[in-house]
């Protein structure tokens, strides 16, 4: 089905709440009075979860709605809502405004709607299926790139892959590189990356270990200002993707991204 105006309204509406309800804890002075297990950041992610519920509740209760903090809640409509209040924790806790609050629309196992907004600096990305991705009103567009040596590769933190992804992330870097340290990727940013890409910043992100709620909001956003978003095989998102994902700026490129992605690694040692 094609997205409404009033789903889009929606979405920016669960925005805004969120928004309100965790600009308060950003570098708060609550750390040295809460135990662990109230950080800052769980009471701020907890807070922008609920106020988005509350929102579903009353406007679309017959969707489901699949959130980070307080579970799933069934439907009936063939729609879900996915929520990440909260997308780059240690960002938000050493207070780099490069967090997001992510927000999805999926229906039928498909991400059809996604808004990525960065409430500190209120920058807001939404996209949705059949529509131009926008950023704060106005139209994004992601940057052509002529080749992959020389593209801009970023990813949230090498850490993140396992022993099997770290070759093939490896092997990407070195494509990106073609032999120059200095080229390597941007780290750090969350969804904040994706974001970026789709304005035109950045030509790559590879990443892995994204749950639903990571990376449902993103594809809409990437493909609706002219990327292309798949797994690590070339596939399109869905909610049943492993988590390892790519963002290509320029679709052109895509080919010759997964081919280095799949390259032998061994090919790649330094010279």
């Amino acid at each position: 089905m094609p997205i409404r105006q009033s789903d889009l309204d929606l979405a920016h509406r669960l925005a805004d709440a969120a928004g309100e309800a965790i600009r308060p804890f950003y570098r708060g002075e609550l750390g040295a009075e809460i135990k662990a297990d109230h950080s800052p950041v769980t009471l701020a992610d907890r807070a922008a979860e609920a106020a988005m519920r509350r929102i579903l509740d009353a406007e679309a209760p017959g969707d489901a709605v699949h959130g980070e903090e307080y579970g799933a809640k069934d439907g009936v409509t063939g729609r879900r809502w996915v929520l990440d209040p909260i997308d780059g924790t240690r960002s938000f806790t050493v207070g780099r405004p490069i967090f997001g609050t992510l927000i999805a629309l999926v229906e039928d196992g498909w991400p059809v709607l996604g808004v990525i907004d960065q409430p500190v600096a209120r920058e807001r990305w939404i996209g949705a299926a059949g529509r131009p991705t926008l950023f704060n009103g106005a139209p994004a567009r992601t940057r052509a790139c002529r080749e992959v040596e020389g593209a801009i590769l970023a990813t949230t933190s090498p850490h993140a892959f396992n022993d099997d992804e770290v070759p093939h992330f490896l092997a990407l870097v070195a494509a990106v590189s073609g032999g120059h340290p200095r080229q390597g990727p941007v780290y750090g940013g969350d969804c904040y990356n994706y974001g970026l890409l789709a304005s035109g910043h950045l030509d790559l992100v590879c990443e892995a270990g994204l749950a639903l709620h990571d990376f449902a909001a993103l594809a809409p956003i990437v493909e609706g200002a002219g990327g292309r978003m798949c797994d690590w095989n070339g596939d399109p998102l869905t909610e049943a993707s492993t988590g390892q994902v790519l963002a290509i700026g320029d679709p052109a490129r895509m080919d010759e991204v997964l081919e280095a992605l799949h390259a032998n690694p061994h090919d790649h040692h330094e010279h």
